[in-house]
């Protein structure tokens, strides 16, 4: 991941992009589908109520033989991705701040989460073997844009 996958106009959005982040890509691509759309305060509200395990994120794809949470269906409280996201999303709030934008009418409009590089490992086995236990980090992506 080299930029930005969109161009936008700089005078009307900001962004920020966090590189490599320790997290799962399976829970961060179902955090971004969920707050994808929403504007910057109800989005950071939504993740800060994830973390403190008061609203699940719904899992769309590879949800076999994950309980049904509340409301949602099949769900899960993945905390460490929506932290990791968490802080992209204030990043670019602080930019639009920086740049002298309104974040109040900021909407999210480019979330995105890609694999980023991987961490090899290895873990010790019996009778002096190992299996391969690599670590995937993920590239976080994040354009908000002002909205009439």
């Amino acid at each position: 991941m080299a930029g930005y996958t969109k161009t936008t106009n700089p005078d009307t959005s900001a962004k920020a992009i966090g590189k490599d982040l320790p997290v799962s890509p399976k829970m961060s691509r179902e955090i971004c589908g969920m707050i994808r759309g929403k504007k910057v305060d109800v989005a950071v509200r939504m993740l800060e109520e994830v973390v403190d395990l008061k609203r699940p994120v719904p899992l769309k794809r590879f949800n076999k033989r994950v309980s049904h949470k509340p409301g949602v269906g099949p769900g899960r409280y993945p905390q460490k991705a929506a932290r990791a996201i968490l802080e992209v999303v204030k990043s670019a709030s602080s930019n639009a701040e920086y740049k002298g934008l309104s974040t109040d009418e900021m909407v999210i409009t480019t979330i995105s989460a890609a694999l980023g590089q991987t961490i090899p490992g290895h873990m010790p086995r019996a009778h002096g073997r190992a299996t391969q236990w690599d670590q995937q980090t993920v590239n976080i992506e994040v354009i908000i844009e002002e909205v009439e």
